[in-house]
């Protein structure tokens, strides 16, 4: 977390998610921020580091012909799975989808047409690349290097990332243009931006400020807005000005600002999508009209602050009740997306289990290991002290989170898939599968969670310029983003982490791992998502290289150590 420059402290004093700082080609990123003016001074930081060029030997393609034969397809669109299929690429495009031949019978032989390069997907599954519209790409001291997170959120098949923010703003417009030229190893990049960002006209504290960032920002590369609770006044000018632009907003309602700016409110004034529960809970409110903090309430203390969020679970309307129904179909209404983000704050309800995560050791940098853990200084690090009710009450909101998502769901509003990662034990491209289980354990089917994942999303990021998705399914026509398992992934999304799935081969009697993704496609080009999942378990290695061979400060000064 960073000192902010004055004029900007001042627009952003209530904005605590996806804040950032830029200094050349230095990007600090951080999500749910506290209270900008809550923040302590903290000293210069390393820049976040752009990808390096994409190497001849990264990456198969795009070519005039590829063909992915005797495939079982997921088309993202809710459908069934179907095969096996013969999926047909040209370019960057998918120009065929066919049957290869009838289930349980040999594949027919000689099926068209000649390929420049075929992959045998025979008994594997091929899904839509996913979209992860809630990403932030780190920082230093976290992760220096954008790369990391990039080649990790590949190697989960993430071939669409919407940063809100992912970096500074000039910063992510050239890493937007290289990626589209598909000049680095990266995901599709969508740039969202907090108000002020990338100008240098100062603070955005007026409507006619808003509206003039926001026209700026249109011209100069923005996809879209990163919004907190912003004073009503402001919101109304940022959100008119982008619905006239193209544009599409997504808003963290921050605690400092929610009781002026819930999610219903926001909705009101335009607002696409409420992401996180933040504006939610508060819109519910049964016997208060401001969230009930204890007394001696600190929300500059991060532990506070997020232990504080559970307690809301009982203080509103029943799961059910008229209030309930009526909150959720005004939203309907009103075209809403609910991008919930269940992954980033699953590590309250069991910390033990996030920070002893499996892919830790291999695949978490020690430097961003260091971040997760407990600190009053790094964002999100809030384990001061974790109690046993800090956990229960956070089992206890879930089931209510889950309860609302799932019943939007029902009704027919549209969920989309967020991970945030690179805070509170959640790495990259990890986090983002973690997702999906937890959307199927807010009562999701598994083709209702990879709907969410690929369709859904491409809607959400194409529908404020009024336009059709290019990707989000599997179909003729739409741009070659896909992801291959060769396990079944509505059997156990598991299957789709880097570490895969642990099972016991009953035919050995010896314990295995399967699955993880096989291959991520994007723009046709065709990635070996093991060999993505190797170059970043090296730069982990080499960190801890350069760890090891460092004297401690101790050890400098010529003191002894202790273990």
């Amino acid at each position: 977390m960073r000192q902010m420059t004055r004029t900007l402290l001042i627009a952003l004093s209530i904005v605590f998610a996806g804040m950032f700082v830029s200094t050349g080609r230095a990007v600090v990123v951080t999500a749910q921020q506290p209270p900008a003016a809550a923040q302590p001074a903290a000293p210069a930081r390393e820049p976040l580091a752009a990808a390096p060029n994409r190497r001849p030997d990264e990456g198969k393609g795009p070519f005039k012909t590829l063909v992915i034969r005797g495939v079982t397809v997921i088309d993202g669109s809710g459908g069934p799975p179907a095969g096996p299929m013969d999926v047909v690429v040209q370019g960057n495009r998918i120009t065929a989808v066919r049957g290869a031949g009838t289930p349980g019978l040999p594949m027919r032989t000689g099926r068209g047409p000649q390929a420049d390069y075929e992959v045998d997907a025979t008994g594997m599954y091929l899904m839509p690349g996913f979209v992860d519209v809630h990403v932030h790409a780190g920082n230093s001291p976290k992760n220096a290097d954008a790369e990391y997170a990039y080649k990790l959120w590949l190697a989960h098949g993430v071939t669409t990332v919407r940063g809100v923010p992912m970096a500074g703003h000039a910063f992510t417009v050239r890493e937007k243009e290289r990626s589209a030229k598909n000049e680095i190893v990266a995901p599709r990049i969508v740039n969202y931006q907090r108000p002020g960002s990338g100008w240098d006209k100062g603070a955005v504290d007026s409507p006619q400020k808003a509206a003039e960032w926001v026209q700026w920002g249109a011209a100069n590369g923005l996809d879209g807005l990163k919004l907190g609770a912003e004073r009503p006044e402001i919101m109304r000018a940022l959100l008119q000005t982008a619905g006239s632009y193209g544009l599409g907003s997504t808003a963290h309602l921050q605690q400092s600002g929610v009781a002026q700016m819930n999610a219903i409110t926001a909705a009101r004034l335009g607002l696409n999508t409420v992401t996180h529960f933040y504006g939610h809970f508060e819109s519910l409110l049964k016997d208060y009209v401001v969230q009930p903090w204890p007394v001696e309430m600190n929300a500059s203390d991060e532990q506070w602050r997020f232990g504080q969020v559970a307690r809301l679970w009982d203080k509103i309307h029943e799961p059910g009740s008229p209030k309930w129904k009526a909150y959720l179909q005004e939203h309907l209404k009103l075209g809403t997306v609910f991008d919930p983000t269940f992954t980033i704050y699953s590590a309250g309800r069991h910390v033990m289990a996030f920070r002893n995560a499996e892919w830790h050791d291999k695949y978490t940098l020690p430097s961003l290991m260091d971040f997760y853990t407990a600190s009053r200084t790094n964002h999100g690090a809030y384990w001061y002290y974790w109690t046993t009710e800090d956990e229960i009450a956070w089992r206890n909101y879930y089931q209510v989170w889950f309860k609302l998502v799932n019943d939007y769901k029902k009704m027919g509003g549209r969920i989309t898939t967020g991970s945030d990662s690179g805070f509170i034990y959640q790495t990259y491209g990890f986090g983002f599968i973690n997702e999906l289980e937890m959307l199927q354990e807010a009562g999701f089917h598994p083709l209702e969670v990879i709907q969410a994942a690929t369709m859904n999303g491409a809607i959400t990021l194409a529908e404020p310029k009024h336009q059709s998705p290019e990707f989000g399914m599997v179909r003729a026509g739409m741009l070659a983003d896909m992801v291959i398992v060769d396990q079944n992934p509505l059997a156990n999304f598991k299957v789709l982490y880097g570490t895969g799935a642990v099972k016991l081969n009953d035919k050995t009697g010896k314990v295995e791992r399967v699955g993880g993704v096989k291959y991520t496609i994007k723009d046709g080009i065709v990635y070996d998502a093991k060999q993505l999942l190797a170059d970043v378990a090296a730069m982990v290695e080499k960190q801890k290289r350069e760890r090891a061979s460092k004297p401690s400060s101790q050890q400098a000064a010529g003191r002894p150590t202790h273990k």
